[in-house]
């Protein structure tokens, strides 16, 4: 979600650490990174628990090799400097095979190149920023990427809402939020509508009426928000206040409890590009839904399904790879042919997984499956 690159200096001096085996006799090591703290924290504590079902299915099945499968968990805090902490712990100290996280692309960014120096395969569940993957070839992602995201929030928009006129709102102090803006804009006149406004706003802000009071001026038919879930509930009560009686979009972070905790009724019928929908009839995911609610007591999030595959996947290969060296995970990553909860995937030349997204709504106070958008 927002980009931090990491120095050359460092990554340089990361480059010089110890390769990790990861493994023991009896077990074998998988970190994880997600944000239990901080602007994000629902979505860390969903990844966690996502990567631990996963986890606890293949122990119960006797692990890889008779060997036990051990999460060394870490909370990035949603801070590219504790996630870029955090990473080189997991593979100095904890010794790691593997690491699948993290959720904030802006982490993912800090930490993607401690794991391109060190050569230990990292897939990111849910950072969707195109330039994570292009740190380097251990990076890899379970998610869609936000050019994808951007084009279908504007396909829907323009196809299914018969909308002429949208205007964006976006954090510009956040690549996520901005980047996923920008892709709607152009995804939105590309196929023939029209942007009547483009309004960015400072990170931690909590009062949008003026970019609000511009916004509605200008008649959208629709007002796409690339914000999380925090900031997109508060400007949906905003706008609502200032009288805007249309619907407003936005893309995977606005998938927590929290949107309609926070709004209220001010974002029912909105609706947002996500990577699953809890409603879907599709046998795994309704499996998936099942067993989630009976460990955990609440329905999984797109967060806890795609912590969830990514965790499934890394280990699908390292099963594969037979070997918890980095090099043998990589190769076998790249060879993955994997139908998860989220869909089938397979990496394309950029580690970035080909698959669907779906449109949900808010609807009477429920997230509800609206469409699917395939690539």
């Amino acid at each position: 979600m927002k980009s931090y690159a990491l120095s050359a200096a460092v990554a340089a001096i990361l480059a010089g650490t110890f390769l990790s085996c990861g493994s023991s006799n009896k077990e074998i090591k998988i970190g994880g990174v997600a944000p239990l703290t901080g602007e994000a924290a629902t979505f860390g504590a969903s990844s966690k628990q996502g990567m631990e079902l996963a986890i606890q299915e293949w122990n119960d099945k006797g692990g890889i090799d008779s060997k036990k499968i051990v999460l060394a968990f870490a909370d990035d805090k949603g801070d590219p400097a504790e996630g870029a902490t955090v990473f080189t712990k997991l593979i100095q100290q904890d010794k790691v095979a593997a690491i699948v996280g993290p959720v904030m692309s802006k982490v993912a960014l800090a930490g993607a190149p401690i794991c391109q120096a060190n050569q230990l395969p990292m897939i990111s569940s849910t950072a969707t920023n195109p330039k994570v993957t292009e740190v380097g070839d251990y990076v890899f992602r379970a998610c869609f990427i936000d050019p994808f995201q951007g084009t279908v929030g504007a396909k829907f928009a323009l196809e299914t809402l018969k909308a002429k006129k949208a205007a964006c709102l976006f954090d510009v102090g956040n690549d996520y939020t901005k980047g996923l803006s920008e892709f709607f804009r152009d995804g939105f006149t590309k196929g023939g509508g029209e942007i009547v406004a483009f309004e960015g706003h400072a990170t931690g802000t909590t009062d949008f009426k003026a970019q609000l009071t511009k916004i509605i001026a200008a008649k959208p038919d629709v007002i796409y928000v690339s914000d999380y879930y925090n900031d997109a509930a508060l400007i949906a009560k905003q706008a609502r206040e200032l009288g805007y009686k249309g619907t407003m979009g936005g893309g995977d972070g606005w998938d927590s409890p929290k949107l309609t905790e926070i709004g209220g009724a001010s974002v029912e019928g909105c609706w947002f590009s996500n990577h699953y929908a809890a409603d879907d009839t599709t046998p795994v995911v309704q499996d998936f839904v099942k067993k989630y609610k009976a460990k955990y007591n609440a329905e999984p999030d797109a967060l806890a399904v795609l912590a969830y595959d990514g965790m499934n996947i890394m280990l699908d290969a390292v099963k594969r790879a037979g070997k918890t060296d980095g090099p043998s995970i990589q190769a076998a990553l790249k060879a993955t042919d994997f139908s998860g909860v989220s869909g089938h995937v397979k990496f394309d030349d950029h580690r970035n997984p080909v698959k669907s997204a779906v449109i949900v709504e808010v609807k009477n106070g429920k997230v509800v499956y609206r469409a699917t958008v395939n690539p």
